[in-house]
């Protein structure tokens, strides 16, 4: 009878499960990068990295065989992926086994505990690959690692991770912002860069303004794309005319870093990849060939990518607190 009793019991309970957990996997499968793990890492107010990151990662473990797992910046109270939240991206400790780390991060301040998972990917001399405001990703109050911050000062690391790792900090808009999109053209004598394979001209073309960089790049860096700075968000608007376009400022372009370690890992970083300019096909190509790239894997790029869009893609538009409110990280695996 008491054993009748407590199966009735358990039978009126609702069972427990863990919750989910704070990221997102999109499993590998055939391709040049079965067997390779990425990370990438979303949190801006801005440009919806939570959404560009997402559709990339599908894109490349669906077509090239990449395991991807995507972090977001966590509302702690209700477990709802919120960019305004600068200080927790849960899973970051993934970086232990990645190949390569993605990066689209906007003025972020993490807590030690997760920024020392980034701070050692970058000790190891491992790829790294930079989106947007990722020449400004770090904004750290504490001082255990505030050499990454945008404005250090720091003798060595000035301009700290964006100018260090990437390339370049934070500058200036170039192009008018909102108003005056960017249309990506080879920079001379790269055309035939492993980076463009199979870009038809003129299809790099992204609604967000060109980023001023200070010219040189610095180091080895490489311009790969020149952005031409266009009159309207429209991909056949014409060019402006006068100092914008005269010089064109890189988008694009790949360079090398030197971890404490003494190892040596490669970058590409580009100022484009807003969750809008990935509506253009030779945008994501650029992007998808700008891994491989990262990770020596320049001999495996397709003679054409596949980049065509998996699920589920209607990107928000660019602007602040532009974000879909009330979403899980689950969400974004329709």
């Amino acid at each position: 009878m008491l054993r009748l009793l407590l199966v009735t019991l358990a039978a009126c309970v609702p069972s427990l499960s863990p919750a989910a957990d704070p990221w997102v996997t999109f499993p590998g499968g055939e391709g040049s990068g079965k067997g390779k793990q990425i990370v990438l890492i979303s949190g801006d107010e801005e440009y919806r990295s939570e959404e560009a990151l997402t559709q990339l990662a599908k894109i490349l473990a669906r077509h090239h065989g990449f395991t991807c797992t995507v972090l977001f910046a966590i509302d702690p109270k209700d477990g709802t992926v919120n960019p305004n939240i600068t200080d927790n991206i849960p899973g970051l400790e993934k970086l232990q086994s990645a190949d390569l780390m993605v990066v689209f991060l906007r003025f972020r301040n993490l807590p030690d505990a997760q920024m020392q998972h980034i701070a050692q990917y970058l000790q190891a001399g491992k790829p790294v690959v930079g989106l947007r405001t990722a020449t400004h990703a770090f904004n750290l109050k504490g001082p255990t690692y505030k050499k990454y911050t945008w404005t250090s000062k720091e003798k060595g690391y000035e301009g700290g991770f964006g100018k260090q790792v990437l390339g370049e900090t934070w500058v200036a808009h170039h192009g008018a912002h909102g108003k005056e999109g960017t249309r990506g053209i080879p920079a001379p004598g790269q055309e035939g860069h492993a980076i463009l394979k199979g870009i038809a001209p003129g299809s790099i073309f992204g609604t967000t303004d060109v980023y001023a960089v200070h010219l040189p790049l610095p180091g080895d860096s490489q311009p790969i794309v020149l952005g031409e700075v266009t009159q309207t968000l429209d991909p056949k608007s014409e060019a402006v005319t006068g100092k914008k376009n005269n010089p064109m400022m890189p988008v694009a372009w790949t360079k090398t870093y030197t971890a404490d370690s003494g190892k040596v890992g490669r970058v590409f970083t580009t100022t484009m990849g807003a969750s809008q300019d990935l509506q253009a096909e030779g945008t994501r190509r650029m992007l998808v060939n700008g891994c491989y790239w990262a990770l020596g894997l320049e001999k495996a790029i397709p003679a054409r990518s596949d980049v065509s869009i998996v699920g589920e893609f209607k990107p928000s538009p660019f602007r602040h607190n532009g974000f879909t409110q009330g979403m899980k990280p689950q969400d974004y695996l329709k």
